[in-house]
């Protein structure tokens, strides 16, 4: 025999021998079994254990101050922790008077709120720069709360009249509508403060992560105008009440056309005067805020200008306008939440502590990220729930970060929270001797004042369009949760907003379409042959297609539907004319016609489909598998056999190929080995080599 031939023979057996192309192979690591009652007993050890090591690691995690106070560096540091502190005092002064107006309290509960929150978040916050107060959305939320709860005491609406109804005090018999106000103001923040404490320790700040940006700006857009609406009575000096229930703001609205016969003049002028001053200096604060050193405290001007002129002027003896009243000095002693009131405010406290929550986490993050530090979500928790639960001893209501006073103490220099403890000391020289002084000042300029600082999340309309351009689900989350917290309730658009966005991210699932891939030359590269990229090549006889999202009881049957209609070939619909047609020859045994319309059936069949001998699947997108998700992929897999096409999962992660192996989609038995392909050119080079082994003609059964 030649010695070519002999070669050449010998070449036949080695590839005989050899077969299909191996695909590479990673040896996995052996997990070591551990059973549930060891694990707990660890981490009930690692929790309960008590040694001078944890006790001050406890003691330094929960009161972060512990651990910065002592690096401080005064040289460096005090000056701007100083000035911010100063500045940021200096505006609470009549923020803190004018929401307290927004929650339905007297003007000395306010400056309360801010001092004692300023203080705790110091000792207990992680964030450098945030500033804890009122912020506009929960005092407007509270505020709803306690009219509601004053409204069903049998107490009369915007009155100050004692009354010895039926209200169960703890402090006393006698309780007027003031008095019963700060009661359940105070006993909501606490509810609410204990909410805040007990999701920290359940250690679920991450559920921060589930309220978006645009839900977020939503919601607050949508309550500024129910602020704004609310605010609109006291420019025009009216007396209103305030209206509960859904559509609250086309209901108060329409009960402002309908009065304003009554309008204070002398409201009105003071309304329009305060705004012609403070809309164009807040515009120069924010165009020349580089500049400046700190932002011009006007609204602190106009309220002493506004204080002067309605002292002087007799605005309430003479006109009848509406003024502050006696805001009295010092402290008052600390009391009990009322109790009994708990059940009813319960749902109420929940949804005011989780935007609470969300509004702090989400501002000490930008900070963060924006300063290079890093901030503990649960941490805030605890801080927020404690700036919450220890003021509503002292009359005080709900708290939270707030953007505004925020960005004016990072831009005067802020380094550490200790700015904080000079707010509270420019707040208790208000409190203990400047505070009576403001006896005159009419409400009207506090509603301005409110209405002034909304601009920013007014000014989102404006936005609407580059929102749009950017990012089409994002804006319709933003427009839906607006709408509904200012058309329909203000916490019930909190929660449409976050079931819009559990159903747009569950849609996503559902639209996610199976995209056929050709390889881009001799490279490893794979991406979509039909839309995305030019000069893309299929593999003869392998098609690759990949899914982009995970596989699951939702979406199971749209990944199938969407796979046979890629492939162009359904197994079903196949399985079907086959079983018509051998029913069709059934009938008509020994038919010629039926013969020749069969043999030209199977033969067109062949011509269109015997080229397609391997199917691959790229799983690099699929994150996980439900139960579903597997029985999907094994009537896949099975469907596909019965037509003599090989089926190839590709770049599976270890928790799919988990998975699939307890769902039992490899199985030996049934001709789905366990081979796992780590690339796409392994798969197709598998499945070339498996074409070369089988014959051309071995591909349809």
């Amino acid at each position: 025999m030649p010695t070519e031939e002999v070669c050449d023979s010998v070449s036949a057996e080695d590839d005989a021998k050899k077969g299909p192309d191996v695909p590479f192979l990673l040896e996995e690591r052996v997990k070591e079994k551990v059973s549930w009652k060891d694990v707990l007993r660890k981490k009930v050890g690692k929790k309960c254990s008590c040694s001078s090591a944890r006790i001050k690691a406890l003691l330094v995690d929960s009161i972060p101050i512990v651990k910065w106070l002592p690096r401080y560096q005064f040289k460096d540091w005090i000056i701007g922790d100083a000035m911010s502190g100063l500045i940021v005092g200096i505006l609470l002064v009549p923020q803190s008077i004018a929401y307290s107006l927004l929650a339905e309290q007297d003007p000395i509960y306010g400056l309360y709120t801010s001092f004692f929150a300023s203080i705790i978040y110091t000792l207990l916050g992680t964030s450098r720069h945030i500033s804890v107060g009122m912020f506009g959305v929960l005092c407007l939320l509270v505020g709803q709360v306690v009219d509601r709860e004053l409204t069903l005491a049998g107490y009369p609406s915007d009155t100050n009249q004692t009354t010895l109804g039926n209200v169960d005090n703890s402090t006393g018999p006698v309780c007027d509508r003031s008095c019963y106000a700060v009661m359940v103001a105070a006993t909501l923040t606490f509810t609410a403060g204990v909410y805040q404490v007990l999701m920290g320790l359940l250690q679920v700040g991450f559920v921060s992560v589930y309220l978006s940006d645009s839900l977020l700006s939503g919601f607050a857009t949508g309550a500024s105008l129910t602020i704004l609406t609310s605010q609109i009575k006291y420019f025009l000096g009216l007396h209103l009440p305030r209206v509960q229930g859904w559509g609250s703001l086309i209901k108060t609205w329409i009960s402002l056309f309908k009065n304003l016969g009554h309008t204070n003049l002398c409201d009105l002028v003071t309304s329009v005067l305060c705004l012609l001053v403070l809309v164009p200096t807040k515009e120069l604060n924010d165009r020349f805020k580089a500049k400046l050193k700190a932002p011009i405290p006007f609204e602190l001007f106009v309220v002493i200008a506004a204080t002067l002129a309605s002292h002087f002027g007799l605005f309430e003896e003479t006109y009848g306008s509406d003024v502050a009243g006696n805001i009295p000095t010092g402290f008052m002693p600390p009391q009990l939440p009322n109790w009994s009131l708990i059940p009813n405010i319960a749902v109420d406290a929940f949804s005011i502590a989780i935007v609470g929550f969300a509004i702090t986490v989400s501002l000490s993050e930008m900070f963060a990220k924006k300063h290079g530090y890093m901030v503990d979500p649960n941490q805030e928790m605890y801080a927020i729930g404690f700036c919450n639960i220890i003021p509503s001893f002292f009359r005080c209501f709900t708290t939270s970060a707030a953007l505004t006073k925020t960005l004016v103490k990072e831009s005067t220099g802020c380094q550490t929270q200790l700015s904080g403890l000079v707010t509270a000391l420019v707040l208790l020289l208000v409190l203990l001797v400047i505070a009576p002084a403001f006896y005159s000042l009419q409400k009207c300029v506090l509603a301005v004042i409110i209405v002034v600082n909304l601009r920013g999340a007014l000014r989102k309309f404006g936005d609407i369009p580059q929102m749009w351009r950017v990012n089409h689900v994002d804006t319709i989350i933003w427009l839906i949760t607006m709408a509904t917290s200012a058309l329909v309730n203000t916490e019930l658009g909190l929660l449409v907003g976050v079931l819009v966005s559990a159903f747009c991210v569950l849609g996503r699932t559902q639209s996610a379409q199976v995209r056929q891939l050709g390889q881009a030359g001799d490279r490893e590269l794979f991406e979509d042959l039909v839309s995305s990229y030019k000069g893309l090549q299929n593999q003869p006889g392998v098609a690759v297609f990949r899914y982009e999202a995970p596989i699951y009881y939702a979406n199971q049957a749209l990944f199938k539907k969407s796979l046979y209609r890629s492939v162009g070939l359904d197994p079903l619909k196949e399985k079907a004319r086959r079983r018509k047609l051998d029913k069709q020859r059934n009938q008509k045994q020994g038919g010629e016609d039926q013969k020749q319309e069969m043999d030209v059936s199977t033969n067109m069949y062949l011509l269109q489909y015997n080229s397609l001998h391997t199917l691959v699947i790229d799983c690099s997108p699929v994150l996980f598998l439900d139960t579903a998700g597997v029985n999907a992929l094994k009537e896949v897999c099975k469907d596909y056999k019965g037509l003599g096409v090989d089926v190839l999962l590709v770049q599976c992660n270890p928790s799919v190929i988990d998975s699939l192996r307890r769902g039992g989609y490899y199985d030996p038995k049934k001709g789905t080995k366990d081979i796992q392909f780590h690339t796409l050119s392994d798969a197709v080079s598998y499945a070339q080599s498996l074409k070369s082994q089988n014959g051309d003609c071995d591909t349809v059964v």
